[in-house]
């Protein structure tokens, strides 16, 4: 059986919109926060995606695992190219050195290895991770105000095919549904004595000791996948056009919307190509690299 994401109904005006109206509110924040590397720009497209959550009445409690996933995610990516400076390239030509951490050498290699603190890669550690966290926010907030029972009809509103509109109806349930059955999984053997807690052996020693919870639950998603494609078979989905249960019409609230949003990746569109929003560093910042 699939299961859905936590949605509660509100009385918001988010609720109250059109979900196509705020796919497209989404998709056009996305494309326009890709085309800057300021951080000042990121951090106003940061509080705007969370001020949806404000409007929402949406609390951090509701989505903390979510945050704390993705929290992790961005902090390790971040982290990764601040260390390395390889994210950069392509963004700046140059670097300023501010001061360096302490040095070590390779055990095996017996090459020392040195890590360069500079403007540059505080910069774009902070552009990189308010970029990230703000298309975080603009996505997470959808399952969490947007009916399940709406998503095929929105998919399909917005274009695509009754087969793709379902598939990602589908692909939509699956995450909680994988979620529920990775945690039911993790009980029983919980149950029958097995102990998360004690990996020991190395990384192959891990990764076999995982296998009683790998596998049973990739074998339980093939089945259920199995058994959704046989049902749609037997109602012969896809021999023709499908209807659909609910139907959304637009109000003129998702129509300024809508305009707004195309407004905003326009204007977006445009001062990337006069060259606003590049990647910026602060004055003081790079005075105390020459100093």
């Amino acid at each position: 059986m699939l299961v859905t994401w936590k949605y509660r109904e509100r009385n918001t005006i988010i609720q109250k919109l059109d979900p196509r109206a705020r796919f497209i509110f989404m998709l056009c924040m996305l494309f326009s926060i890709i085309q800057f590397w300021d951080s000042r720009v990121m951090l106003l497209f940061l509080a705007i995606s969370l001020g949806q959550f404000v409007v929402a009445k949406i609390t951090f409690r509701e989505t903390r695992r979510v945050w704390l996933l993705v929290g992790g995610f961005i902090t390790f990516l971040t982290m990764l190219a601040f260390v390395t400076g390889r994210g950069g390239t392509g963004v700046y030509t140059e670097e300023h050195v501010l001061f360096y951490l302490p040095s070590f050498t390779l055990p095996i290699l017996g090459r020392k290895i040195t890590f360069p603190i500079t403007a540059e890669r505080i910069m774009f550690g902070l552009s990189q991770m308010t970029r990230m966290l703000a298309i975080s926010g603009f996505a997470i907030i959808i399952p969490y105000t947007v009916d399940p029972r709406l998503y095929g009809v929105t998919f399909r509103g917005l274009g695509l095919p009754d087969k793709f509109a379902y598939a990602t109806d589908l692909a939509f349930r699956f995450v909680p549904t994988l979620g529920r059955d990775f945690s039911i999984t993790l009980d029983a053997q919980k149950a029958r004595g097995y102990e998360l807690e004690r990996f020991e052996g190395g990384i192959i020693g891990q990764i076999r000791k995982l296998a009683p919870l790998i596998v049973p639950v990739t074998i339980g998603a093939i089945v259920a996948g199995e058994e959704i494609a046989d049902a749609m078979d037997l109602r012969a989905f896809g021999v023709a056009p499908r209807t659909w249960l609910h139907q959304l019409t637009y109000q003129r609230r998702d129509k300024i919307l809508i305009a707004i949003s195309v407004g905003v990746f326009l204007l977006s569109t445009v001062l990337s190509i006069l060259g606003w929003g590049r990647f910026w560093i602060p004055g003081w910042l790079l005075r105390m690299a020459k100093g």
